[in-house]
């Protein structure tokens, strides 16, 4: 009698509980990296700024590693690598974190965490039975839950040290790891795991691909202000740096609560993925303007909530335009693609914000910001029309 084996199939609450865990973790090391080189390590903010873009290089270097690891190697050993590197980086990071050694780790850990992000993005592809739009718009939706527990504890955490922050870190990524470990490793995914690239697949990526990438990359190059300059700018209209970090509860709460209506209305939204995407860029566009112009708290919670609508409308989205043009057997490394456009904005965005600050004032920096965002749009719209994308309209 013959027996036939079938794997379990890849499920979507695997990903989902790896993707809270991970954000958790990372959530507790990257909203410190200014404070500590400039407060405890006594650095200047200068060398912070550095480090913060070599950390976000090294994580476009492991977005596109990731990438091509997880389509030409395996799925599950490319992740699995990743969050081993990460959680070494953090172990380490316990017992040594003087300088020079808290900079070159928390680089490594930029690979690491650069790797992760692209398979979690893959494998969101190669959920069975569920459409990729759908796991994105979930996938958001807790990474933000992630980032909120994460940066809700971390204060109450470094009060015990600096070690318990790198600690708590190795426990999450130890606890990503074992989930890999036990509901990854061995399912049956989407699609083969051994897929090869052929000759015809590796040709030029297309051209509305390479508008989109554009795109990510200049909405994230503005919106790093907010986590770079947004906040001295508060302080300068006579605001506190605790107000400042409220704003950032009221990201956290806009995603919450819009999320799992993009997530009910997937059905729609993925039959109109180019509207969707615009009405986004027109938000991310539109609260640079408010931001330039305002003075009081009310006003700043409002840019926050036209660019918190514009991110939760636009990002998710993008991963799901990507994916309908990627070839079959090269999805993780598209994915790769786009989550390096994001590290480079994130890169070069904070030392965009302070050289225009320095020559000329915020106001101008936020014009700018609206203009980039209003022709990249303009430039994507007008992509999509002349190459009669017929995937969806």
């Amino acid at each position: 009698m013959l027996v036939h084996s079938q794997r379990t199939p890849f499920r979507m609450q695997s990903l989902l509980l790896g993707s809270l865990i991970t954000n958790i973790g990372s959530s507790f090391i990257w909203p410190l990296t200014t404070v500590y080189i400039h407060d405890y390590l006594h650095k200047p903010l200068t060398t912070a700024g550095i480090v913060i873009f070599l950390n976000c290089f090294c994580s476009l270097i492991g977005n596109i590693v990731g990438g091509r690891l997880f389509d030409r190697w395996r799925p599950v050993a490319t992740l699995a690598s990743g969050i081993t590197i990460s959680l070494t980086c953090c172990f380490t990071l316990i017992f040594a974190h003087g300088w020079p050694v808290y900079a070159v780790l928390l680089m490594l850990n930029g690979l690491g965490s650069g790797m992760i992000n692209t398979a979690i993005n893959g494998f969101a592809t190669q959920v069975p039975g569920k459409n990729a739009s759908l796991v994105f718009n979930y996938l958001y939706f807790t990474s933000a839950l992630g980032v909120v527990f994460g940066t809700l504890f971390v204060g109450i955490v470094l009060k015990l040290g600096i070690g318990r922050i790198f600690t708590v870190a190795s426990i999450m990524y130890g606890l990503f790891l074992l989930t890999v470990l036990i509901f990854y490793r061995g399912r049956q995914f989407a699609r083969s795991s051994s897929n090869h690239v052929t000759a015809h697949e590796r040709g030029h990526m297309s051209v509305p691909i390479v508008v989109v990438l554009l795109t990510v990359f200049t909405i994230w190059l503005f919106y790093e202000q907010w986590d770079s300059n947004v906040s001295t700018y508060m302080i300068a209209k006579g605001l506190s740096f605790q107000t400042y970090s409220t704003v950032w509860t009221v990201n956290a709460g806009v995603i919450i609560v819009v999320q799992p209506f993009l997530t009910r209305l997937d059905g729609f939204l993925s039959r109109h993925l180019h509207g969707r995407l615009y009405l986004g860029l027109l938000f991310l566009a539109t609260s640079f303007p408010v931001l330039a112009r305002a003075g009081r708290y009310p006003e700043f919670v409002a840019a926050m909530i036209l660019i918190s609508l514009g991110e939760v409308l636009t990002l998710p989205a993008v991963s799901t335009y990507v994916n309908r043009r990627a070839p079959v057997a090269q999805g993780g490394s598209y994915q790769g693609f786009v989550q390096a456009a994001g590290s480079a904005g994130r890169a070069f965005g904070p030392l965009l914000g302070a050289l225009l600050i320095e020559w000329t004032s915020y106001q101008l920096l936020f014009d700018v910001a609206f203009v980039a965002l209003f022709l990249v749009t303009g430039g994507f719209m007008l992509t999509n029309k002349l190459t009669h994308d017929a995937v969806e309209n």
